[in-house]
């Protein structure tokens, strides 16, 4: 025979196959979770207006829009639910800004002043040391000057949903604007050092110990929603190693999760676990999984995984019966209102004057036009028989009645607008001496 040896004899090592890093797939869906956040409102998909209610679209959508309103919130949470009951923690590993931005400035402390000066909350064996090669002046300011720019930013981002852009253009510029005051700027300052103090000193804690979200998630999550999967039939291969408790934002151990603990399936340790064991050619002992988690094993020994439908099922009615209202609220949305209301002045005894409010819901310039009936024309004096807007706002016209005779007298106030809108308001006025 001969001395070489065989090619039986030569080990092959089988990698596993190509797929996308979770880090980079992570990243981006942060960053675009982020980008999402600043684009509603500048675009005007969606905005508050405290005198009014909500801006979807450049419309007003008033409290009084009840069908828009509560169908729309109504389908959020059932929506919201599904995700709960299937895939868990998802958003707060892979979308929710206090994650995002915790794990960038911890990742910020640690390369200016070392892997072990992160403050561990409730912890007293990990407590943050400063690395001594990197305990400089200039590093602590480099890192106090980035969380602060950071916190400016961030403190830009709830206002954006409250002013529109030119308000906010005026806000940063220090221009002149009448919906820009001086308490602005006192309530932006507030926002930055509550801010500052997040990213600074709390950050992860807030996941372990403070998300009211995540709590509520805990209401819906079962042991079928998505969640990490530990390989125990491998566990000698990760003897020695902890390398995944030692990336967990979260500090918990993800070989031994439960099905309600403070895993936001972000991935970070699946990440952690196949960067180790990807030298010798193996997949990592970590990864995502639906179904049953290893601890559950239905009667006859077998794994289950029930469907994403059995789980959900009674949420659907109740998706079907929101998504009808909100379209019921869209179809039926007004874009104008009119109303008709008495003016305090009072002539004798009695009333004689009355304002008809007129509003835009619109933010587009529009022309009202308005007429009275049930009263002849001498007895009545109208301010004006149109209204113009140049945006969305509140205007009145004043009514007054004259010479009436006496009686219960039934008026209506009619409005026309542009693209065929028709309102109308009835009212009586009583007249008790002629």
């Amino acid at each position: 025979m001969s001395s070489q040896p065989s090619f039986k004899q030569i080990p092959i090592v089988s990698r596993p196959k190509s797929t996308p890093r979770l880090d980079l797939l992570r990243s981006m869906s942060r960053t675009g979770f982020v980008l999402l956040l600043i684009l509603i409102p500048v675009t005007g998909v969606f905005r508050i207006d405290v005198s009014s209610g909500f801006v979807v679209f450049n419309h007003e959508i008033w409290f009084s829009d009840f069908f828009i309103v509560f169908g729309f919130w109504l389908a959020a949470a059932c929506l919201l639910i599904i995700m709960y009951s299937s895939l868990g923690t998802v958003f707060c590993g892979w979308a929710c800004p206090q994650n995002t931005f915790s794990t960038w400035a911890n990742r910020v402390t640690a390369r200016l002043l070392g892997k072990r000066a992160l403050i561990n909350w409730g912890d007293e064996d990990q407590a943050a040391k400063v690395s001594s090669g990197k305990n400089h002046w200039h590093n602590w300011l480099l890192l106090g000057l980035r969380l602060l720019a950071a916190s400016m930013l961030l403190a830009l981002l709830p206002m954006l949903y409250f002013l529109p852009p030119d308000a906010l253009w005026a806000f940063l510029s220090f221009g002149e604007d009448p919906r820009v005051t001086g308490s602005l700027y006192w309530i932006y300052s507030v926002f930055v050092f509550i801010t500052g103090a997040n990213i600074a000193l709390i950050r992860h804690y807030v996941c372990r110990y403070m998300c009211i979200y995540r709590m509520w998630q805990h209401l819906f999550r079962t042991r079928e929603t998505l969640h990490i999967e530990y390989d125990a039939a491998r566990q000698a291969d990760c003897e020695k190693c902890s390398f995944c408790v030692t990336v967990c934002p979260v500090d918990i151990d993800p070989r031994q999760t439960a099905t309600f603990d403070a895993c936001i399936n972000c991935g970070e340790c699946i990440t952690a676990c196949d960067n180790m064991h990807k030298k010798n050619g193996t997949p990592g002992l970590l990864s995502f999984k639906f179904g049953r988690r290893l601890d559950a094993l239905d009667n006859d020994g077998r794994f289950s995984s029930p469907s994403l439908l059995s789980r959900v099922r009674w949420v659907l009615p109740v998706l079907a019966l929101a998504l009808g209202l909100l379209s019921w609220g869209i179809v039926q949305y007004q874009p104008y209102h009119l109303s008709v209301y008495r003016a305090e002045m009072l002539h004798g005894d009695h009333t004689r004057d009355y304002r008809i409010n007129l509003a835009n819901k619109l933010y587009a310039p529009a022309e009202i036009r308005v007429q009275v009936e049930g009263v002849p024309p001498e007895h009545y004096f109208l301010s004006g028989d149109r209204v113009e807007f140049s945006t969305v706002g509140r205007k009145d016209l004043n009514l007054r009645l004259e010479g009436l005779p006496k009686g219960l007298h039934t008026i209506t106030v009619r409005a026309s607008g542009p693209d065929g809108w028709q309102g109308s308001f009835r009212f009586q006025h009583l007249v008790e001496k002629g």
